[in-house]
């Protein structure tokens, strides 16, 4: 059998248990859980750490191992620097919980120093080594963390899929011939495969939720300002792209949190702490199903939402259908143009920003498309910025109605790779995106929190179903309490699952 990569892979048997149910699939995988170190969420990591079972050295160069053997397969480390990262001076741990000595990639729109930057773009493929580790990279090696590489994205993060026009494009550990989603796709299939149990992600449209989604992952959009924001982002006429992380547990996400908050805890944000348990009342939750006209759900997608529902209505919550807190063809019509235009603004400046190293004859078809339609109607940009900024204010309306939204993470399962390749002309890869991911891109709109989290499975593919927790501006821990509690209702181990 030939891989979407020209690659050839076998088809395992692979067993896999969900809900003390067995499946059998012969499936095309790719994971490290045959390494007892690989099997240790963040958290385990930490406890094992602090009680000396593990050193750090164990621990960083169990993951660079574990990288050298998946990545082949999954082609998710775009540049990696395990040389460096095994010579550096051995961290100290001066204090319990802390992920100090923990592995992690970043993602490849955010300066490491001694590593090239390239945004996933062949355009940008020329640049030098970055000087400096910027942002919230910065933030993160401040928590103690080592990063031993980057993780590969789409060209600008524009697309919600990991491809390339001539590298090997990204895959689902799961099933290597489906999309691992993106545009944050290499994080998620470092932690999914089990080389990493954390790593760094940013989301413009869904790019921390959908891959979370496709890999079997936890993962949260956090409200706009709990993170350092990007500097570019401050100009924009609407901010809309977050940092985060992907995790195989609600518990590390929840940690992550707690830690960045002693590095980075911004005035005007209220406080998350450590979240350790579930929701301290029951809360009001409405569900969203199928939005007619923009999202039709493929039946793995509706079963997820359905017993998710059912295993919240169980829990004591009360659960009630609800419509999308916006007008939904308005939304996804200006949430496009707006991404037409930030296409436009990125591949306008990189000159400026980048260098001038950057090639804009290498952009793809996609963002060259995309450019262009912007460049047709500028003034266009006016109304959709002023209807976008609303987002926050119709979110904050159906809050006073239910505290939390439960929907869909994407519309269907994801789709084989080459279905939302950058090498498909814009005009008809723009229906594919919007109507696989109509969902994701609210809470960016509004600026608020957003939480997928894996809770189906699809027999077929062997590819896991996310459903996704939405909430009010600055609720990000209250997303984080109801996930744990689904977490210990129905426990979802990546290690255990490929047992």
């Amino acid at each position: 059998m030939t891989s979407p990569n020209g690659q050839e892979q076998g088809a395992p048997i692979t067993r896999i248990i969900i809900n003390e149910v067995d499946h059998e699939v012969r499936l095309p995988v790719a994971h490290a859980y045959n390494d007892d170190l690989a099997r240790l969420d963040a958290v385990s990591t930490i406890d094992a750490l602090d009680c000396g079972e593990l050193s750090v050295s164990e621990v960083q160069q169990g993951a660079i191992e574990r990288a050298h053997k998946v990545d082949p397969q999954i082609h998710a480390v775009m540049f990696e620097r395990y040389d460096a990262a095994a010579s550096d001076p051995i961290k100290v741990r001066d204090r319990r919980g802390t992920f100090v000595g923990v592995p992690t990639f970043i993602k490849d729109m955010v300066p490491v120093a001694g590593l090239p930057c390239t945004w996933g773009s062949e355009a940008l493929a020329e640049g030098p080594p970055q000087k400096r580790t910027r942002a919230v990279a910065r933030d993160i090696e401040a928590m103690g963390m080592t990063i031993i590489g980057t993780s590969t994205m789409p060209e600008w993060g524009f697309i919600p899929s990991t491809e390339f026009p001539t590298r090997p494009s990204t895959c689902n550990p799961w099933n290597l011939r489906h999309t691992v989603g993106g545009s944050s796709g290499g994080s998620a299939a470092l932690v999914a495969a089990g080389v990493v149990p954390i790593a760094h992600t940013v989301d413009g449209g869904g790019s921390t939720r959908i891959p979370a989604a496709c890999a079997g992952l936890v993962g949260l959009k956090p409200s706009l300002g709990r993170l350092r924001r990007h500097s570019d982002e401050q100009l924009l006429p609407v901010s809309v792209s977050v940092d985060g992380v992907v995790s195989r547990t609600v518990r590390d996400t929840a940690r992550w949190y707690s830690e960045m908050e002693r590095v980075f805890a911004p005035r005007s944000m209220p406080p998350m702490g450590e979240v350790t348990g579930p929701p301290s009342r029951r809360l009001r939750i409405g569900v969203l199903g199928e939005i007619p006209g923009l999202a039709d759900l493929d039946d793995p997608t509706k079963a997820t939402l359905d017993t998710t529902a059912l295993l919240l209505e169980s829990l004591g919550h009360q659960v009630e259908p609800t419509d999308v807190p916006v007008e939904p063809e308005q939304f996804r019509d200006d949430f496009i143009f707006y991404y037409r235009f930030l296409v436009f603004a990125a591949t306008s400046t990189a000159r400026f920003g980048h260098g001038s190293h950057y090639n804009r004859d290498l952009l793809t078809k996609f963002s060259k498309g995309m450019a262009a339609s912007f460049r047709a109607r500028p003034a266009h940009i006016v109304g959709v910025a002023r209807r976008l900024r609303r987002t926050r204010a119709q979110v904050h309306e159906m809050s006073k109605r239910f505290d939390v939204m439960l929907s869909p993470t994407l519309a269907t399962i994801p789709p084989d790779l080459g279905h939302l390749s950058p090498l498909v002309d814009f005009e008809p890869l723009l229906p594919r995106i919007s109507s696989w991911m109509p969902y994701t891109p609210i809470a960016n709109a509004a600026g608020t929190p957003a939480l997928t989290l894996p809770m189906g499975f699809d027999d077929h593919t062997g590819i896991p179903v996310g459903a996704m927790l939405s909430g009010d501006f600055g609720n990000d821990a209250l997303l984080l309490q109801l996930g744990l509690e689904l977490e210990e209702a129905q426990p979802w181990d990546l290690a255990r699952l490929h047992s």
